[in-house]
């Protein structure tokens, strides 16, 4: 007979004042919610231009990225090879992923420029020598640059999957003589919107700005190489950052999307430091933000708010900023923080101790939906699937918004989030938002 190895629970939220940081929930068994925007490895290896994607793994494991594939309406740019369990033990294991490789590029009309192969955890549990295997598809195509990625959900804990492809992401590129009035921003699935300040010191610095997401071909990416500065915002790039610094000598500098106008100024100067140029007076750019919260606050009033951490990677930091201007923030929803969260956690302890979190990945949040809980409204598609409303904003790590002109950006959202409900269950249903979608 059996039975049931839990009880179905749902989770208590914590009080922030009576949480510890920067875990605040135990581990363990996880749930993963019907929430679909963020980007999975299919929809970034996408960015490149003219490349072509092959993975080589168990059939349940295809099923996922052929049809994330599918609802990108880019089945023409993926293949796979499919592995069989006698493939663990019959040392096979190699020869099949370049045999198989090189059967769907040999039959491809038109090679492609780049080859991402992809292998999976068998390869790993395995020991294979993804090393050799690329330097065998090499040898016999070479003019196609093959880049080995990985679909290792069980790294985890080391490195997640997200931060190993954007990694991978750049890795072809090569040196190309410096030019010192290109300057690239890395590690965003979707292109830095353009309200950012970003764009004004740059352009003041007589800068150009290369964003793999604008790239429409496989030279218009090479063309990275030469790029004189690299910058990265969001923390899933740091180490795509720190990987190109050191593979092809362009100095990286790491300026993390935050909410703290301290912090942006700080992250200001550091860029303009590195750029030779003197750093601007955001006295105005601050006005126009507060006046952007100030009409925020009026439209939403004593709505109850919930921010998670899909939406943008500091949500204690925007929960913070909303709550010093007035406005009913009452839950965040995330299963950890970063340490660069650990001020305003200290902060919201002290102004906002009622603050309840929630974890997203716990088990029990499965039974968590609460279609009885009032009006609210939430930043990010997970707490808005929790809480069950038609009232949020639709974005995925930070909406590509930065800086102060972000946080305006961002008021904007909030201010159309209450005037115009979304149906929520198709919205947040869709996988990788911003790609296409034939759903």
């Amino acid at each position: 007979m059996l039975k049931p190895v839990m009880e179905q629970r749902k989770p208590e939220g914590i009080r922030i004042a009576d949480a510890s940081f920067p875990s605040p929930f135990r581990s363990g068994l996880e749930y993963n919610p019907a929430a679909r925007g963020s980007w999975n490895i299919v929809h970034t290896g996408m960015l490149i231009p003219e490349s072509h994607q092959i993975y080589v793994c168990a059939q349940g494991c295809l099923r996922g990225v052929i049809l994330t594939a599918a609802e990108m309406n880019a089945m023409e740019r993926m293949s796979w090879v499919s592995l069989r369990e006698e493939d663990m033990f019959n040392g096979e294991m190699e020869q099949r992923v370049i045999d198989g490789t090189a059967h769907i590029v040999e039959r491809m009309p038109e090679k492609p420029r780049c080859v991402l192969v992809y292998l999976s955890c068998m390869h790993m549990f395995e020991g294979c020598d993804f090393k050799m295997i690329i330097g065998e598809l090499s040898s016999m195509f070479p003019e196609v640059d093959f880049l080995d990625c990985y679909m290792i959900p069980t790294m985890r804990k080391s490195i997640s999957p997200d931060a190993l492809m954007k990694r991978q992401l750049y890795a072809p590129i090569r040196k190309l003589p410096t030019d010192s009035g290109l300057v690239s921003i890395i590690g965003c699935d979707r292109e830095t919107d353009k309200s950012s300040e970003l764009f004004e010191i740059l352009g003041s610095a007589g800068k150009r700005v290369w964003e793999i997401n604008s790239c429409a071909t496989y030279d218009e990416y090479l063309a990275m190489g030469a790029s004189s500065l690299a910058i990265s915002y969001l923390p899933v790039a740091l180490n795509s950052g720190k990987a190109i610094e050191r593979r092809l000598g362009i100095p990286h500098l790491h300026i993390p999307l935050c909410y703290d106008y301290n912090e942006i100024e700080e992250h200001y100067r550091e860029l303009c430091g590195a750029l030779g140029i003197e750093t601007p007076d955001f006295s105005e750019n601050i006005e126009r933000a507060e006046r952007a919260l100030t009409e925020a606050r009026d439209t939403v009033g004593d709505i109850p708010i919930a921010v998670d951490f899909s939406a943008v990677p500091r949500p204690l930091g925007l929960a913070l900023l909303l709550a010093e201007h007035g406005f009913n923030v009452r839950r965040v929803y995330a299963d950890g923080f970063m340490n660069e969260e650990s001020p305003a956690f200290e902060r919201l302890r002290e102004i906002a101790p009622d603050l309840e979190l929630y974890p997203t990945l716990d088990v029990g949040m499965r039974f968590a939906r609460d279609e009885n809980c009032g009006e609210w409204l939430a930043v990010g598609q997970r707490s808005a699937y929790f809480l069950d409303t038609d009232k949020f904003v639709n974005i995925v790590e930070g909406g590509g918004m930065y800086g102060f002109g972000g946080i305006e950006k961002m008021c904007g959202l909030i201010c159309d989030a209450v005037r115009n409900p979304k149906d929520t269950r198709a919205t947040i249903s869709l996988k990788g938002l911003g790609c296409e979608s034939c759903l």
